[in-house]
């Protein structure tokens, strides 16, 4: 869409006019996607900032005093959004690699994961004896599928699910009944 297309479409999409404000959506997130894509984002992405920038766009369009700069103004607001989406594919780095010596846990930290463990494993021995199964084969082999789970607890595989939640409800009304976090 041209310059002198903006000028006129505008003012007829701020009076709420369907077929302006459709050409103003089309020209405005073709205009984003080319911008998302010049600065190598995939599909989903490019397509989120073209419907970012139309929202940003739509939000703003009465306050439009120059149509004809509006394609600078979303190319800009395209750019913006661009840098956000690059922003939040940051990676993490953690301060010191797990695989580090210094980085064992302290003596302290495996005393607390030990009792941690011991009074899970204790309120788990209070559940019922499939609750407890499950648990077990959650924690020990979580490789396990549905199909696997269901035949190892002798039930149906749409039972698994609701299963799992009964339990986890259980286990958690247990560990707050102790005080506990869950």
């Amino acid at each position: 869409m041209s310059e002198t297309d903006f000028g006129a479409v505008v003012p007829r999409a701020v009076t709420g006019e369907r077929r302006a404000l459709d050409l103003l959506a089309r020209a405005c997130v073709r205009l984003a996607l080319r911008v998302a894509r010049a600065h190598r984002l995939g599909d989903a992405d490019a397509w989120d900032v073209g419907q970012d920038t139309w929202i940003a766009l739509a939000a703003r369009l009465g306050t439009v005093r120059e149509p004809r700069r509006l394609p600078g103004w979303l190319v800009t607001t395209a750019r913006r959004c661009v840098l956000r989406v690059l922003a939040g594919r940051r990676r993490e780095v953690l301060c010191v690699p797990p695989d580090r010596p210094d980085a064992a846990p302290t003596p302290e930290a495996r005393v607390l994961d030990a009792e941690r463990i011991r009074v899970f494993w204790g309120l788990a021995g209070r559940l019922p004896a499939r609750h407890l199964l499950l648990l077990r084969l959650l924690a020990d082999r979580p490789e396990l599928t549905h199909a696997q789970l269901a035949a190892e607890l002798g039930v149906a595989v749409g039972s698994v699910g609701p299963l799992r939640r009964r339990c986890f409800d259980r286990m958690r009304r247990l560990l707050t009944a102790e005080g506990l976090p869950d």
